[in-house]
């Protein structure tokens, strides 16, 4: 049997695969979160993320300087407010002495080259668990733009590299930025979380962070996971407001979105491979329905392939590991 091309000859051996591979996952791909509590010497494992903790300060110290070690050189801070911190205003997350702050500053100071990057929304603040301010049942914009902007100029003052808005109101990338440009904070960056979407897959995180909605839900400002334009327009805005990295969010049921906006945007583009999706492989893994570390790879690699510049992921260590 004659050939003109076999396509197999390229497929021969891991050395052969290796060197015509389309895609490589490198540790500076990756986004690590961190989930931080009050008090001292506290590491709580999340019981819907297994293997996956909130911690104190001190403890998320130890964890940056690990994952700097292993070559990761980003990390998205989440913070558990204190349910006597809540209220309707969220005034909490722009309190100069507040978790957040004081995690930005302590972690600067211990790991000074680790890119900070830190949730903006208020969700954790919120007596209502919504991402806003609410009025009548109403999760009101402007006003919650207002207090968005006061929030990430004090994440900017303690030390933040970037702010990762992740609320969906209209208008507040280019409100932050217009209040970095008047503060003199020109060399803090934005990522807007652009395309992020209503899913389902996000019960594990509101469980790290106790933030679910004490009503309704989330659809009048999260989108609606049937739309793809709409996706592309959101992210060609907050470029045009003044965002450096645009995210899709969640990540493996969008894949088809990540490469619509990659094919769209100027800017890096990022994903969040969220915690449901993390809670799947390893509810699955340790059924010994798939192999975990093989699946951890595969996910994080189609990733890339649909064109995501950085990944945030639960799976950041593991997945060096794996790479070492």
């Amino acid at each position: 049997m004659y050939l003109q091309r076999r396509n197999r000859i390229l497929r021969n051996n891991p050395s052969i695969r290796s060197l015509v591979a389309e895609t490589i996952l490198r540790p500076s791909d990756f986004i690590a979160p961190l989930f931080i509590d009050e008090g001292e010497n506290i590491a709580f494992e999340i019981p819907s993320m297994p293997g996956y903790y909130r911690r104190s300060i001190d403890g998320t110290i130890k964890e940056v300087k690990e994952l700097w070690s292993l070559g990761i050189k980003s990390i998205l801070l989440f913070v558990k407010a204190a349910d006597d911190t809540k209220d309707n205003t969220g005034k909490e997350s722009w309190n100069p002495d507040g978790l957040m702050q004081r995690a930005i500053k302590a972690i600067k100071d211990a790991v000074p080259e680790m890119v900070i990057m830190t949730d903006v929304a208020l969700d954790p603040y919120s007596s209502y668990g919504h991402d806003g301010i609410v009025e009548n049942g109403e999760i009101v914009n402007d006003p919650t733009v207002e207090a968005l902007v006061k929030m990430s100029l004090s994440h900017a003052v303690a030390g933040a590299d970037i702010v990762a808005p992740s609320d969906m109101m209209d208008g507040r990338i280019g409100a932050i930025r217009e209040a970095f440009e008047q503060n003199n904070f020109t060399k803090t960056g934005i990522m807007a979380y652009s395309a992020k979407y209503a899913s389902c897959f996000y019960g594990p995180f509101r469980d790290a962070l106790d933030s679910a909605p004490g009503f309704g839900d989330k659809k009048t400002y999260q989108m609606d996971y049937a739309n793809r334009i709409e996706a592309v327009k959101e992210a060609l805005m907050d470029v045009e407001e003044g965002a450096d990295i645009v995210m899709v969010k969640p990540g493996l049921p969008y894949l088809d979105i990540v490469r619509e906006v990659k094919n769209a945007v100027d800017v890096p583009v990022s994903v969040y491979n969220i915690s449901g999706e993390y809670a799947m492989i390893k509810a699955a893994a340790a059924r010994g329905w798939i192999d975990e570390n093989k699946a951890i790879l595969e996910t994080l690699t189609s990733f890339k392939r649909a064109g995501a510049d950085l990944i945030a992921t639960y799976f950041a260590k593991d997945a060096v590991k794996l790479l070492g």
